[in-house]
C-alpha cells in the first residue's frame, strides 16, 4: 500500500467533518438513480470503491439492497462510516485497502466508483485498474464510474486528477465493456462551488 496516500486520506477523514470536503453529498441521487435504472436484483453484489463517508449504502440498504461491499484506503473513513450506519453497518462487508492492492475473492454485479479512478494519473496505474475491473465484474455486470469532466477541476484534495471526455472514457474500457450511457452533471460542493462530473455506465461483454 502507498503509505503516503493512505496517510493523506486518513488525515483528511480524521480531521474533517463529513461536509467539510468538496465531494460530500447529503443524498447521492445520481448514483442511486443509475443503480435503480439498470434494474438489478436487490441481492446483486454491489461494491462501492473509494466509499469514504458516502451515504450511498444508507440509501441502498433502505431500498432493500443487501449484498454490499465497502472499500476505501482510509481506516478513519471506514470507522466513521460504520458509526454513522450503526446497526445497518452489519449488512456490509468492510474492506480497507488501496484499490490497486485489492484482490477480490468474488465477482461483483455492480462496481460503483465515484471519483477514485480519476485520481489515477499514471498510465500503468490506469491499466492496472482497467484489468482489475475486467477480471472482477461478473459477465453482464455493470461498471458505474464518475470522474471529473474536461470542465472539472484539475486537482482535488491537493492531488492531481485525470479528466475525461465521453470518448476517452469509452476508449479506456472498450476492450471488455460496452458503454451504455454517459452524461455530465454539476456537483454543488458544500462550499457552493460547482464541479462538473462525467458519469459513465458500462456493461461487461
Amino acid at each position: 500500500m502507498n503509505n503516503n496516500l493512505k496517510n493523506h486520506w486518513d488525515n483528511i477523514y480524521h480531521s474533517k467533518n463529513e461536509d467539510d470536503v468538496s465531494w460530500f453529498q447529503k443524498i447521492p441521487e445520481t448514483s442511486i438513480d443509475i443503480i435503480n435504472s439498470i434494474n438489478v436484483k436487490k441481492q446483486s453484489k454491489i461494491i462501492d470503491v473509494g466509499s469514504g463517508r458516502s451515504r450511498l449504502f444508507k440509501s441502498l440498504i433502505e431500498q432493500g439492497y443487501d449484498n454490499l461491499t465497502y472499500l476505501d484506503i482510509s481506516k478513519s473513513a471506514a470507522k466513521k462510516s460504520r458509526n454513522f450506519l450503526g446497526e445497518q453497518s452489519k449488512k456490509i462487508e468492510w474492506i480497507v485497502k488501496d484499490i490497486l492492492n485489492f484482490e477480490p475473492i468474488q465477482k461483483y454485479d455492480i462496481w460503483h466508483d465515484r471519483a477514485v479512478f480519476h485520481f489515477l494519473t499514471d498510465q500503468s496505474q490506469i491499466k492496472q485498474y482497467v484489468d482489475l475491473v475486467s477480471r472482477n465484474i461478473s459477465n453482464d455486470g455493470y461498471l458505474i464510474i464518475g470522474t471529473f469532466s474536461k470542465n472539472g477541476p484539475s486537482k482535488c484534495s491537493g492531488l492531481s486528477v485525470s479528466r475525461y471526455t465521453k470518448q476517452l472514457i469509452q476508449e479506456t474500457f472498450i476492450k471488455n465493456f460496452e458503454l451504455i450511457d454517459s452524461f455530465h452533471i454539476d456537483h454543488i460542493t458544500p462550499f457552493n462551488t460547482t464541479q462538473n462530473f462525467l458519469f459513465s455506465i458500462f456493461k461487461k461483454h
